[in-house]
């Protein structure tokens, strides 16, 4: 797995960049309320006081939570619903060691959700947030009872389940599995959110993008690849930086494997970005994984491609990987022609815009299409009608006094449909979409506009009408007053819906309803100056030498340093050593997408060293530098520890910060290099100027 574009599963990635939105609301949509009535914390206190394992009255172990549909047919003849303890002598919940996901999807059809688990692990904050690490099978915290979070229309909802799993005769999870038999979470995570969904059966048939805004909150955006736009790379690119998360799907058909390798109708997670420099020039590389953890693309740049042959060796070796684990490079003109959709989950709705500005807003508003009342159809062929759909006043705001925002504000729109039944698909989606009109100065900001203002005015947008949970669109607007229309593509459909504006600055209330308006919270990107630093930095510098590193980390107030930070300096030699270890392509040089990288690791080191910095000393002793790579998925022994020590350490044997990151750097990258190159976990074959390559000059 190649290491520059996308986090690895220990990654804990700061979160002050892309929080999530918690947003303070009136009259939200009603969630699953004996849900809500399932405390975790005090139901675990409970069994643990009486000495007994929690079952779970809303979720139980019968035929009842898995369907009652087709998905029964699939059902082996016995089902036994066992504990993790029944199964295992030891189980874990949740490792931070295990690199590789390693999760394997069981009966039911629900590759989608697997696909956007794979997304979610590579972003570990994000991640721990969806599943809690206070959490374990330990005997004296362990009751049988876990709890997942999920973003349920509008709110965070904390599902508790017990860890009943069903299991064949042989002792085998009918569902979600693991390839480390004795790791669970998978597996409590898919019965959480079946349980969230109304059963096991209601998981099958989704899309990616669906289960991604469940996880995180962030808005869907859908690319059509056979229209892509012609700066899909660039896209691709920012999705990447700005900790989006990605899954695509293949073109629809019979679930099979095709010649190419690709299954068919399938969902996919994409892993990472790659720009490769063969001997013909560039090629821009994009890494997928088949969440069957096996199966894979047979074409260009596969594993057993004769493309490889065109990098040089140390590229090579770091991006090529020679085992059937699912995961495989293909290039962005064979991933629009094999793949038909797209997903992105923006964190920060800034993914399309290039505005200037540091803050974002979002508002969210909760509505209704009720028949006879609200749900008036669309605008086409409806208009005596279209008016009694909600309204909703969208006052834009100048931004942040940046000259851009004077005339034109990026402003996000994003509707999400609810139905109000139990089941996720027993109730099917209906066509939604909206319409945005401008309004002019005088008007009454409280009454609904009348039928004649549609019959006269044209909205700025042609509202794409689409059969997903999901709508979103992007818009420039100049500052001024606009009025928001969401509606169903035929008059007296009901349903629930949730509505989001995100824009840098304004104002959110519904026309001839509850005026309230439902603020948000600021989004603020501390590390924006710094990104643009970069940014123009590399316009002059295209690529940097070690000289010019050296310069840039030295600039860097390492405030989070409290003791060192003042004397804090990377030598020239460790910026040889750095530049060493990055630069894939043996120029001498880091290109901004190599540079990038290093400015989120050194963001992380600096988040685990200053965390077991325990006396704030500005050092690590050997006991703290043990605590510090066990922290990054890495244990170690006593002895290994004192000899890191003599190699990296000061006089006194402690470890600064600039020795720190050095050597997690050399750590994850020869990790990296071991995991590519095995094929049995045990070994490696290099041939002689590969050795050289990797010895030398790393």
């Amino acid at each position: 797995m190649p290491f520059l574009h996308l986090p690895c599963l220990r990654w804990q990635r700061r979160r002050r960049n892309q929080e999530s939105w918690h947003i303070r609301r009136k009259g939200p949509i009603q969630k699953h309320s004996r849900l809500s009535e399932q405390n975790y914390y005090a139901l675990l206190e409970q069994c643990l006081k009486k000495g007994c394992l929690f079952e779970d009255p809303l979720f139980p172990a019968d035929v009842r939570s898995i369907g009652t549909g087709p998905i029964l047919q699939k059902l082996p003849q016995k089902i036994h619903w066992k504990r993790p303890y029944e199964l295992h002598k030891s189980p874990v919940f949740c490792s931070v060691n295990k690199k590789r996901l390693a999760l394997c999807q069981g009966l039911i059809e629900d590759c989608w959700f697997l696909a956007a688990v794979e997304a979610l692990t590579f972003h570990q904050d994000i991640l721990f947030k969806v599943v809690p690490q206070n959490q374990s099978f330990e005997r004296k915290k362990y009751a049988g009872i876990f709890h997942f979070k999920f973003w349920h229309f509008g709110e965070w909802v904390d599902v508790v389940v017990d860890d009943r799993l069903p299991v064949n005769e042989a002792g085998q999870l009918v569902f979600l599995s693991s390839v480390y038999k004795n790791l669970f979470w998978g597996a409590l995570l898919e019965k959480a959110y079946a349980k969230l969904c109304g059963s096991y059966e209601d998981l099958q048939i989704g899309q990616v993008s669906e289960a991604l805004v469940d996880f995180t909150g962030g808005v869907n955006m859908t690319i059509k690849l056979a229209e892509a736009p012609s700066n899909l790379w660039d896209i691709l690119t920012k999705a990447t930086y700005s900790r989006s998360l990605m899954g695509c799907q293949t073109h629809a058909g019979p679930r099979r494997v095709l010649e190419n390798g690709l299954v068919a109708g399938h969902a996919y997670t994409v892993t990472g970005l790659r720009k490769v420099t063969c001997k013909h020039g560039p090629e821009n590389l994009v890494r997928l994984r088949n969440p069957w953890g096996k199966v894979e693309w047979k074409g260009d740049w596969s594993d057993s491609s004769g493309k490889w042959e065109l990098l040089n060796p140390k590229e090579k070796i770091l991006l090529r990987r020679n085992s059937d684990d699912g995961e495989f490079w293909m290039s962005v003109q064979d991933f629009k022609t094999h793949f038909v959709d797209l997903m992105i989950c923006k964190l920060t709705p800034d993914l399309m815009t290039q505005e200037e500005g540091k803050k974002w807003m979002c508002s969210m508003q909760f509505g209704q299409w009720v028949k006879g009342s609200t749900a008036g159809g669309r605008a086409k062929g409806y208009k005596g009608t279209f008016w009694m759909n909600p309204q909703y006043l969208l006052t834009v705001l100048q931004g942040n006094g940046s000259k851009k925002s004077w005339y034109s504000c990026s402003v996000l729109v994003s509707l999400i449909q609810k139905h109000s039944g139990k089941h996720r698909n027993r109730m099917p989606h209906f066509h939604i979409g909206f319409s945005v009109y401008k309004l002019g100065k005088h008007h009454d900001s409280h009454k609904k506009l009348p039928p004649a203002f549609f019959t006269w005015s044209k909205p700025l947008n042609w509202s794409v009408f689409v059969n997903d949970r999901e709508v979103t669109q992007d818009f420039r607007l100049p500052p001024g007053v606009y009025v928001i229309v969401p509606s169903t593509l035929e008059p007296h459909q009901e349903s629930e819906f949730v509505l989001r504006v995100f824009s840098r600055k304004h104002s959110l209330h519904e026309l001839g309803g509850d005026s309230s308006c439902v603020l948000s919270k600021e989004i603020v990107d501390k590390h924006e100056d710094w990104e643009d630093f970069f940014a123009k930095y590399f316009v002059q510098y295209p690529e940097i030498n070690a000289v010019q590193l050296q310069r840039i980390l030295n600039n860097i107030a390492w405030t989070n340093l409290q003791h060192s930070s003042s004397g804090l300096k990377f030598s020239f030699d460790a910026c040889r050593c750095i530049l060493a270890l990055l630069d894939l392509n043996s120029t001498g040089t880091l290109s901004i997408q190599e540079f990038r990288f290093l400015w989120k690791k050194l963001l992380l080191y600096q988040d685990v060293f200053q965390k077991k910095d325990v006396h704030q000393t500005g050092t690590l002793d050997q006991v703290e530098l043990r605590e510090a790579m066990k922290e990054m998925g890495i244990s170690l022994s006593n002895e290994l520890c004192k000899l890191l020590a003599i190699r990296y350490g000061n006089p006194s044997l402690r470890i600064t910060f600039e020795s720190f990151a050095c050597f997690m750097l050399r750590v994850e990258v020869m990790m990296e290099a071991f995991h590519n190159m095995t094929k049995d976990g045990k070994g490696i074959y290099l041939q002689e100027s590969e050795w050289m390559m990797m010895t030398l000059y790393s």
